[in-house]
């Protein structure tokens, strides 16, 4: 199993697509995200733009360290994209979570975890096509959370670095709650890093589903849309207790540092 760069913070930003843009990303990493994720990619796009990688994703250095997620399941193509991007990028993640149905209907993220064995070739194609980091991000199951464990421990298997979960289900899209329960039953399965992600809103959220769950790291997404102080103050919650609000002139001030 590779290991995953050192991170300074147990608090990562969540790829969000239509969001997560150099911009947030960077304004993110500012304020002391771990890891900053792209928004997810396809690789047939991948494949497409190959003399123009680096302005087809966008990203900075300061980024650093990086992830770039990928989703589609052409395992010819799959291996030709990694090898594109494994230049750039310091983890490699694959998109199993994504529910929106224009995207499932392609058999591709959330859709692959009623295929078991297609995940498998996946994971296993990227793993032999790089040296890099492999990481996968996933839900719970389609209607029910029946599939997460299974893919868990497929993804250890293939020697993935890190599995993220996002503990509702495919049907629930946003509604609803996550269950944090199901990060600590897929912590407790897994020898390899779980990142847990789903209804972190505060710095008390952070910490309770590191400690409800066991889980090594976190993942915020929506929150930090609105509010990405939030790794700031995760960082300083669990190191001292205490953190601080952000002021409007604070909020004002990066909101025109984004644009």
């Amino acid at each position: 199993m590779r290991k995953l760069p050192e991170f300074t913070s147990k608090a990562f930003l969540a790829p969000m697509a239509g969001v997560s843009n150099p911009a947030l990303r960077l304004i993110c990493k500012e304020l002391g995200a771990g890891l900053v994720v792209t928004e997810f990619v396809n690789i047939h796009a991948v494949s497409a733009k190959a003399q123009d990688i680096k302005k087809f994703i966008e990203f900075s250095d300061k980024e650093r360290p990086l992830s770039v997620q990928l989703f589609g399941s052409d395992l010819k193509k799959l291996e030709q994209a990694v090898k594109i991007v494994e230049p750039h990028f310091d983890i490699i993640d694959y998109n199993m979570g994504c529910p929106a149905p224009h995207v499932t209907e392609q058999m591709a993220c959330s859709a692959l975890l009623q295929k078991p064995e297609l995940t498998r070739k996946i994971l296993r194609t990227m793993v032999k096509a790089t040296s890099k980091p492999i990481t996968v991000k996933i839900r719970a199951g389609i209607d029910k959370p029946n599939k997460f464990l299974e893919i868990g421990k497929i993804a250890q298997e293939e020697g993935l670095a890190m599995i993220t979960l996002h503990p509702r289900t495919v049907k629930q899209g946003y509604s609803g709650h996550s269950d944090w329960s199901l990060i600590k039953k897929l912590k407790e399965s897994v020898n390899i890093l779980v990142c847990g992600n789903g209804d972190i809103e505060t710095p008390e959220d952070a910490k309770r589903m590191l400690e409800e769950t066991g889980c090594d790291y976190v993942m915020i997404g929506r929150a930090a849309m609105k509010n990405p102080f939030v790794f700031t103050q995760v960082n300083d919650y669990l190191k001292t207790g205490k953190y601080r609000k952000a002021s409007d002139k604070m909020r004002i001030k990066k909101f025109f540092d984004y644009l």
